[in-house]
């Protein structure tokens, strides 16, 4: 295969470097297969990036070479649109890629962006987050049915005061649970709203959940991770791969399969990225509501409370 390689992508002339390059060795899988997954899934994830700054995990020498998280736009195309970030924090201004469209998708697994890390925000609303995001790590020794039993109990908690939450895998052993919003809050409302969540989980379960970032305080327990839900962080996206030595994906998954999973009836961790294109042939987007959903937080001085 040449070492550089043009392709239209509806209308658009994308330009692939070094397409034999095998990212995942103990697959023998090249970033000419990145680039194919990531076309073949574009009706799918696109929705989820679309209008969205994004950060890029970038792998360029594989899974198992040096890789990070690129923040500041790359340099690009001219048609691969980008934001002006000016966060209030370091008061540095810099340029932030989003992906909007298949070709913008395709360049940017032509740089071994394995990962897609959107924004919790569009970029014409920066400063309201359309989702609260609970990140479910498991810690040494955690079994996932112990994940997926926190994650019913923690859709139980929003069931509580009126809010639906969709799951999805991390693409490694955890859970992610988001609650769309689509509707005008602050980074203040949804961070301090998802800490209080998780603060009552723990108070439930404190032998069994934590809420503390330190990895000293993790093993036998699952981390419910509520610090995600600030401005200028970013979640892995549906659909996208992780870049371990496995291609796996972080792909919706149901309740019920979360629910069973719990009881120890089936696994639903890892799913590869066959299985995500299978279950899209199958089901289509089952993350398709987090994009539409309007739903309110409750008022700050109300308090979830534990299911009876």
């Amino acid at each position: 295969m040449s070492a550089t390689h043009t392709v239209d992508v509806d209308g658009r002339e994308v330009t692939l470097t070094n397409l034999d390059k095998v990212l995942w060795p103990e697959y023998a899988l090249t970033k000419a297969w990145l680039v194919q997954y990531y076309d073949d899934v574009a009706t799918a994830i696109l929705p989820h990036l679309r209008g969205k700054p994004a950060t890029l995990h970038r792998f360029p020498d594989g899974v198992t070479g040096s890789h990070w998280y690129q923040t500041r736009a790359p340099s690009h195309p001219p048609w691969v649109r980008t934001m002006v970030m000016r966060p209030r924090r370091t008061g540095k201004v810099f340029d932030v890629v989003v992906i909007d469209d298949r070709a913008s998708l395709v360049w940017a697994a032509n740089l071994g962006a394995v990962e897609l890390h959107p924004y919790l925000s569009r970029v014409d609303r920066i400063d309201e987050p359309t989702v609260v995001v609970f990140d479910l790590d498991p810690g040494d020794g955690v079994v996932i049915s112990k994940v997926c039993d926190v994650a019913m109990r923690l859709r139980a908690l929003l069931r509580n005061v009126g809010l639906e939450c969709f799951a999805k895998t991390t693409g490694g052993l955890g859970l992610h649970v988001y609650v769309p919003l689509n509707t005008p809050h602050s980074y203040d409302d949804s961070k301090t709203f998802a800490r209080a969540v998780a603060e009552l989980l723990r108070a439930d379960d404190p032998s069994g959940i934590t809420t503390v970032m330190s990895r000293r305080d993790r093993p036998g327990k699952v981390f419910v991770d509520w610090s995600q839900n600030d401005a200028g962080k970013s979640t892995v996206a549906p659909y996208s791969l992780r870049g371990y030595e496995i291609p796996t994906v972080s792909v919706p998954v149901t309740w019920d399969e979360v629910a069973r999973a719990a009881e120890g009836e089936r696994r639903v961790l890892p799913i590869t990225a066959a299985d995500a294109l299978a279950r899209l042939d199958q089901f289509g987007d089952q993350f398709a509501p987090v994009l539409t959903l309007e739903q309110r937080l409750p008022h700050r001085a109300t308090t979830p409370a534990s299911p009876t």
